[in-house]
């Protein structure tokens, strides 16, 4: 990356300004078009939900943001700088992180293994002691193979490997889909921890209970789009508003 994006991207993180605004961003697989113009803001070291039915589009916006898509138009700036036409493989040198659905973890490789294999995007990234500390289970794992860790195990796995990358924005799609409620709660209490720590989070999550009482703001998506705000102050008087649009 040029030396003049690093000194724009260090100075937005200290300044606390927007780390990411999407404008009217569309999104195409092939012919078939899944986003309709997304709208929508996240301030440093804030934590918002995209939420939604299955099909409204909000696991296709991450992968928009990563410039995973067959092709995408409008404008998508991460820590002040435009990447609609950035390579997919520059843009984690922003200092964005992204966990997908499936995880990725390589099956061959034990936990430690798995830890140490994704470059260095950005200086700051957590050291392995630092991982261990957040995820005690995973240093009682770190040397099964990624074949013998359960759901949740794997979950965990999936989350850390980008911590120790440098990341500051973390776009985690799903992580709580078929995890036992005792590792859903530890998984809150990691993105607890993680927000104090400054990072900017955007969850993708079906289980609204379990993302209600992390996020600063929630933003409903329907048919490629955002159709509602809701702060974390509006929550309680809209809860019924919001459960009738998510189907709840």
């Amino acid at each position: 990356m040029s030396q003049a994006v690093e000194k724009i991207t260090e100075y937005h993180d200290l300044d606390g300004a927007e780390m990411l605004r999407v404008s009217d961003l569309h999104a195409f697989y092939g012919e078939s078009h899944i986003l309709h113009g997304v709208d929508f803001d996240v301030k440093r070291g804030e934590l918002v939900t995209l939420l939604g039915r299955n099909g409204a589009g909000r696991s296709t916006t991450l992968k928009a943001i990563m410039n995973m898509v067959g092709r995408r138009t409008g404008s998508i700036v991460i820590n002040g700088n435009e990447t609609l036409a950035m390579k997919a493989h520059r843009i984690p040198r922003l200092g964005i992180g992204y966990c997908p659905e499936e995880r990725g973890i390589f099956a061959s490789l034990d936990v430690e293994e798995n830890l140490l294999l994704p470059p260095t995007v950005r200086s700051g990234g957590m050291s392995l002691d630092e991982i261990y500390a957040m995820f005690p289970n995973l240093y009682e794992r770190r040397r099964s193979q990624g074949t013998r860790l359960s759901g949740g195990e794997q979950q965990m796995l999936a989350m850390a490997r980008i911590l120790r990358t440098g990341a500051r924005l973390l776009l985690l799609d799903e992580i709580t889909e078929g995890l036992a409620p005792v590792i859903v709660q530890a998984l809150g209490e990691v993105l607890v921890k993680l927000k104090s720590r400054g990072m900017t989070i955007v969850l993708v999550e079906q289980n609204f209970r379990f993302a209600a009482p992390l996020a600063d703001r929630h933003f409903v998506m329907d048919h490629g789009r955002i159709v509602e705000e809701i702060s974390a102050a509006e929550l309680p008087s809209r809860r019924d508003e919001l459960n009738s649009m998510l189907g709840v």
